[in-house]
């Protein structure tokens, strides 16, 4: 099996490759939704992802990936109750997939040579704990994206079908990729995702070269090229465990809340998902820079990404919705003087 492009042999790409890392260190920031032109990377930076992860510590025999066999639902068969290290899953969900496929179903095999009643997993149990990628992610059908919308609110994935009632759980990372001109993705899908990055192909002429170049040389000698990106790669999984082990020690000071729920309010986000989602990626990224509190500079670094998908359409308004949210944090650093210059001297 062809070893996939190495995560850090992506020329540019920095928010993408960024939004992806910060999830890798805290899960609960939500998933990355990345649209763009076709032919910029979206699909080999997630196939690039699943190198990069580290693994996880699973029982051997679970269909669901848990830790530990008293997490293990009780429909499972344990055929080895073994704790193993597995590469963390990243679960691709296509498109045209149906309903059986995804959240799972009877095995019909084992019904008919058995007469047996027995659950088949699904997709969304082979992805717990791990990623869950959707290609194309805007034209995927109503019905699937309903059915990931209530996975995703839950964490618990519930089947009850064919005198089965089953349920275990399906907390995972949802990495959507798309290109805007194929059709826009529903307002409920698109909340769900806590990070979203706009990628574009390369500007500079050195920049396409050295794409090119690179692959090029991967796809003449996938395994040589994987090698000697091998240590770059190892770095950043090294940092990411490092940034996981930190995450619960980073400390958050008023201001930093205040300038949080300040930016948000200022750019009429619905709901608090943006705040949350906005201090928990500055957390994630102080952990990954190695400090000890968030700052306003980790703030203004993950903004755009954090919060350019959550904000109400402006038609009035031709600047892009990331500029917007960078536009908002300068207001908010520019100190109002105008009270101060209008107001007689004493």
């Amino acid at each position: 099996m062809t070893q996939p492009f190495p995560f850090s042999a992506i020329v540019g790409q920095d928010d993408m490759k960024l939004a992806m890392i910060l999830t890798a260190i805290d899960p609960s920031i939500g998933g990355v939704l990345v649209f763009g032109d076709r032919g910029t990377g979206k699909s080999t930076a997630v196939r690039a992802l699943a190198g990069l992860l580290p693994p996880i510590d699973q029982v051997a025999s679970c269909p669901v990936n848990s830790a530990s066999t008293e997490a293990c639902p009780d429909w499972a068969e344990l055929s080895d109750t073994s704790i193993v290290s597995r590469p963390t899953p990243v679960v691709d969900l296509p498109l045209g997939v149906t309903e059986d496929r995804v959240l799972g179903a009877l095995d019909i095999e084992r019904a008919l040579t058995r007469g047996e009643k027995a659950f088949q997993p699904g997709l969304l149990a082979r992805a717990n704990r791990g990623y869950l990628y959707i290609d194309e992610v805007n034209l995927l059908e109503d019905h699937i994206v309903d059915l990931l919308l209530d996975v995703a609110q839950s964490g618990e994935n519930l089947v009850e079908r064919e005198g089965l009632s089953i349920r275990h759980d399906a907390r995972f990372v949802m990495v959507g990729s798309g290109n805007p001109e194929e059709g826009e993705l529903r307002p409920q899908l698109l909340d769900r995702f806590g990070l979203s990055v706009e990628v574009r192909s390369p500007t500079t002429i050195d920049d396409r070269v050295e794409v090119i170049r690179r692959r090029d040389n991967y796809d003449r000698d996938p395994a040589g090229f994987c090698a000697k990106w091998q240590a770059e790669d190892a770095k950043i999984r090294a940092d990411i465990l490092a940034a996981r082990s930190q995450l619960d020690q980073i400390t958050t000071d008023e201001a930093a809340l205040i300038r949080c729920a300040q930016l948000c309010s200022a750019l009429g986000s619905d709901g608090l998902r943006g705040e949350l989602t906005l201090l928990r990626t500055a957390r994630a990224l102080a952990a990954f820079d190695k400090a000890d509190t968030v700052s306003m500079d980790h703030i203004r670094r993950i903004a755009a990404i954090a919060l350019h998908h959550r904000l109400r359409r402006d038609p009035l308004d031709e600047v892009g919705s990331s500029l917007r949210v960078l536009r908002a944090l300068d207001a908010l650093d520019t100190p109002d003087t105008t009270d101060d210059a209008e107001s007689p001297a004493p």
